[in-house]
């Protein structure tokens, strides 16, 4: 039985989102825009038809902006997090195994399905697009690799309507379509390994496909002798259904202004702990270690430097954020020093281990763990069912001079009450 693998893509995700609630951007050229309003992250089609690159710094883009009518946003992270997690929900309906590769696209299995694919992936696009409301588009294949690059073919090439179906091809017609594209185009290989492809004569995927894997093993690495595998359809990579735990949970971020003051600083990391903190309760883990990091700007050379990095252990691991907070204080005073104007601030979860491998001795406090779990799920879930930041630790503070510039930021219709779509009735 040949093997259908799906990978389902959502179309420029985080334009689509905010075109969502305001369908007055339907049409429009629009980008999102990284932290601190800085690079395009998302590309609506009208301005990828403009040649508009990705990650090209917004403040370079002003005047081609007022020239095109570009609409600018700024990004809206609890909007998009909630709205692919609807996605893939929905989307888990239709395989029986899913591997959720990015926040906005997904494997499927399709194998043994009795149904003809090509009918299946519409019914998928329809259904998202009927639900959610959001547009997808689907490649199906032998392989990931190969679903990937049917995905990308179905969404550059007009005629396959948002479905590209590799295993309904012949070979001809699969030969003819991996002759016109880039071999940068494949999953895996980026740029320094396309100009080092380029240089011995590859160009394309069809020119890929067809070099020798063991050639390419020896000349680059195991990685291309995989890659050419799977093009060729010998499935390499099996699906992850549940996507592996973090090893390392990192929280950081640029402030909107620089800033030379040390409760601004503890404010910043107690907020990137607690957020640290969820995620490595989200994945049932526990962690025996915090680092925390600060530094000034780099790039504004004129001015005095410093960066500092402290690594601040803990007696036991734990996933109460009131202890992780405490200790990342302690590190941050350690290393905090005045007269620099610092730019970022992060913290990392170290030495991270699942929840039911936590050692035990005979000097446990019990009741003392069992409360602070008690305390940590009922903040976990009134914060999940009232929206994000609810309730929250003291020390985030309330007046966030230093956080993030968001100029354009659209409301998180999904996730906060008080920011929720309004309908309005004509009698």
């Amino acid at each position: 039985m040949q093997r259908a693998i799906a990978l389902v893509d959502c179309n420029n995700f985080y334009v689509s989102c905010e075109r969502l609630f305001q369908p007055g951007l339907e049409g429009k050229p629009v980008v999102v825009l990284s932290n601190n309003d800085g690079c395009v992250v998302s590309r609506s089609q009208e301005v990828k038809d403009l040649g508009l690159k990705m990650a090209v710094p917004w403040f370079q883009l002003k005047a081609l902006a007022r020239q095109h009518g570009i609409i600018a946003r700024s990004s809206n992270y609890s909007l998009y997090a909630d709205l692919s997690n609807r996605v893939m929900s929905l989307l888990s309906r239709f395989s029986p195994s899913q591997e959720i590769y990015s926040i906005d696209e997904s494997f499927l299995d399709l194998t043994g399905i009795p149904v003809n694919h090509t009918v299946y992936a519409r019914q998928i696009r329809q259904t998202v697009m009927q639900y959610v409301g959001i547009p997808v588009c689907v490649g199906i294949a032998s392989s990931k690799t190969l679903a990937k690059l049917a995905n990308h073919v179905a969404k550059k090439n007009p005629r396959f309507g948002g479905v590209c179906d590799f295993n309904g091809m012949t070979e001809t017609e699969l030969s003819g379509l991996f002759a016109a594209i880039d071999v940068g185009e494949v999953w895996g290989v980026g740029r320094r390994s396309t100009d080092k492809l380029n240089e011995i004569g590859i160009h394309t995927v069809l020119d890929l496909q067809r070099t020798p894997a063991k050639q390419l093993r020896a000349r680059f690495s195991v990685v291309f002798e995989r890659i050419v595998e799977e093009l060729n359809g010998v499935a390499c990579l099996e699906l992850d259904d549940v996507a592996p735990a973090k090893q390392q949970i990192i929280c950081s971020r640029s402030f909107g202004t620089l800033t030379s003051h040390l409760p601004d600083l503890e404010q910043a990391v107690i907020a990137y702990t607690t957020r640290a903190v969820e995620k490595l309760r989200q994945q049932r883990s526990l962690a025996s270690g915090i680092q925390v990091y600060i530094r000034t700007n780099p790039h504004k050379e004129r001015d005095p430097q410093y960066q500092q990095t402290i690594l601040m252990p803990l007696p036991e691991p734990t996933d109460d954020t009131r202890l992780f907070g405490h200790a990342a204080l302690h590190g941050l005073r350690r290393i905090y020093r005045s007269g620099y104007a610092y730019q970022k601030a992060g913290i990392m979860l170290t030495e991270i281990i699942p929840a039911s491998s936590r050692p035990h001795t005979l000097f446990d406090d019990v009741p003392g763990q069992e409360k602070s779990h008690a305390l940590m799920r009922a903040l976990d879930r009134i914060n999940r069912s009232m929206g994000s930041g609810t309730i929250k630790f003291l020390g985030e503070g309330i007046d966030k001079s230093w956080s993030m510039r968001r100029q354009n930021v659209s409301k998180r219709y999904t996730t906060e009450w008080d920011e929720l779509a309004v309908c309005q009735t004509r009698p």
